[in-house]
């Protein structure tokens, strides 16, 4: 019994998969804010540009 617990402890495989999750999640999360901050300057800058013209 005891060497059963001593394999549950060290059996991290679970957690592994946890911080994949994060590290996508934080991935993704990192792509959304870089394309709507470049959306809203393209956006600012076709506004400018159709705006001289």
């Amino acid at each position: 019994m005891l060497t059963t617990l001593k394999s549950m402890i060290r059996d991290d495989e679970g957690a592994t998969m946890v911080e994949y999750g994060l590290l996508i999640a934080l991935i993704a999360l990192v792509a959304l804010v870089a394309v709507k901050t470049l959306g809203t300057n393209l956006s600012s800058l076709f506004t400018t540009v159709a705006g001289s013209i």
